[in-house]
């Protein structure tokens, strides 16, 4: 078993422990989960899927909540839906 998975978040390589949550790994790669209406920089707030201010799409898949995903190898995430 490999000790690091590695992802895309909007096209950077990051690589994260297995068992990291995408929301972990945006914040890793020093990025915002999304952007409000008014344009500010959005992120995980509670963890547990309830907020969903941590939505990116996933793999072309829109409105995932990355609190709630674990990585992958190769998985695509895009936090610019």
């Amino acid at each position: 078993m490999s000790d690091q998975v590695t992802l895309t978040v909007n096209g950077l390589p990051v690589q994260v422990s297995p068992g990291t949550t995408v929301a972990v790994a945006v914040v890793f790669s020093g990025q915002a989960c999304r952007t409000s209406v008014n344009g500010e920089p959005r992120g995980p707030l509670c963890g547990i899927g309830i907020c969903f201010e941590c939505r990116v799409s996933i793999n072309r898949q829109l409105h995932c909540r990355s609190c709630q995903i674990l990585c992958e190898p190769g998985m695509e995430v895009r936090t610019d839906q």
